[in-house]
């Protein structure tokens, strides 16, 4: 991974803590740039600052600085609130102390976040060049100075601790790899259309080629008008087709029924975490009823086309299927909203831009509140009437829905 790795395939790490603890100047002493304006007057970071970089053995990470948690500024309330919102993405939390201050109330606020949230974390206490008094550390923690660049080196190795045994023996749920062999002939059903970006395929694409290829099996990319074709000159049918969801009523006629079909979004659901709840989620659908409110949330921010899968063709098809008469609800970005009791059902994207974590906070979510939660390609899979076949594919015995 490089700089050019998207956010949601980056360990996020925050860096959190009271105004003036000095996370800005340790993130600028990781990075080794100046990433976040330094200075003593209390409440200079507002809005979290991120910052991509490399660290090793780590690989790919995302920094995020954030705004004093004990900022008592006209603003402080609101900062505070958007400090708290990078937690539901965060996979590593770094707790910056000012030495000299120890800890305070709000750190231990903090803490207890955490904890509850299960979010690992270790603690930098920063100005210790700055302290006079001898101390004993907590564990996971470590004396720092962002001005001196003491021990800088030691809380780049704790992060990277930490985070390793954080994550033990627990083997991250592939893309492709577990479905697919050597030599194995996927095709990708991938539409060009005016939803499609300029010059370059959509991350969900881009990640299923990659996994092809890791395992050694052959990726073939058509259109959906081309399919036909392409099935006519291979000697063998192929063993798995992907399809874009939003073309699963034309290619669902092409494949022949004994080849496995799936999309990609149902693909995301199983790689975020989110396929168990999405399946259980899609039941509420047959038990929509007039003036019931459906929430569609999609993980990024995009310009709006006239066919656009969101905001038209899903209000759309969950319309026509249902036949009832329905209130429609859109987020986008990192607006999902916190309260969704007054949603009936609430259908998401393939997250392909969101980590795995912000993916568990929002299926948690809607968990805790008992909200239907569900998946775009589970949706369409449903309103087509192949959810069955679509999950097949991936192992999953209709039966064990």
């Amino acid at each position: 991974m490089n700089e050019s790795t998207p956010s949601a395939q980056r360990i996020h790490i925050g860096f959190f803590g009271c105004t003036n603890a000095g996370k800005s100047s340790l993130i600028n002493a990781i990075a080794g740039q100046e990433v976040s304006i330094v200075s003593n007057v209390k409440g200079t970071t507002t809005d979290p600052v991120r910052k991509a970089m490399e660290l090793l053995p780590l690989g790919a990470v995302m920094l995020f600085d954030t705004a004093g948690l004990d900022d008592e500024s006209p603003l402080g309330l609101q900062r505070t609130a958007k400090t708290y919102e990078i937690l539901r993405h965060t996979d590593l939390a770094v707790l910056v102390v000012d030495a000299v201050k120890g800890i305070t109330e709000a750190d231990r606020k903090l803490e207890e976040k955490l904890r509850q949230e299960k979010i690992p974390y270790g603690i930098a206490f920063n100005k210790w060049d700055l302290n006079p008094v001898e101390s004993t550390l907590p564990e996971h923690a470590v004396a720092v100075s962002a001005e001196s660049g003491f021990n800088i080196p030691l809380l780049k190795r704790l992060i990277c601790t930490i985070y390793l045994e954080s994550k033990g023996k627990q083997a991250e749920q592939p893309l492709l790899g577990d479905l697919i062999t050597k030599e194995s002939i996927v095709i990708l059903v991938t539409p060009i259309d005016e939803s499609a970006p300029k010059g370059r395929m959509i991350l969900p694409q881009v990640q299923s080629i990659r996994a092809i290829l890791d395992v050694f099996a052959v990726c073939i990319t058509v259109q959906p008008d081309q399919l036909p074709f392409l099935l006519n000159q291979l000697k063998n049918q192929p063993d798995l087709v992907i399809t874009d969801s939003q073309v699963f009523s034309t290619v669902k006629d092409m494949i022949p029924k004994e080849v496995p079909l799936t999309s990609f979004s149902i693909l995301f659901a199983r790689y975020k975490g989110i396929l168990e709840q999405a399946l259980e989620g899609i039941q509420a659908l047959d038990k929509l009823r007039d003036g019931d409110c459906v929430l569609i949330a999609e993980g990024c921010t995009h310009h709006r086309q006239c066919g656009d899968i969101g905001t038209v063709k899903l209000p759309e098809w969950i319309s026509e299927y249902t036949g009832r008469n329905l209130n429609f609800t859109f987020s986008s970005g990192n607006e999902f909203p916190e309260d969704l009791s007054p949603f009936a059902l609430a259908v998401h994207c393939g997250g392909c831009m969101l980590n795995v974590r912000e993916m568990q906070h929002r299926r948690l979510s809607a968990q805790k509140q008992n909200i239907p939660f569900t998946n775009y390609g589970i949706l369409i899979a449903a309103v087509n009437g192949i959810l069955n076949r679509s999950i097949s594919a991936l192992g999953i015995p209709a039966s064990e829905r």
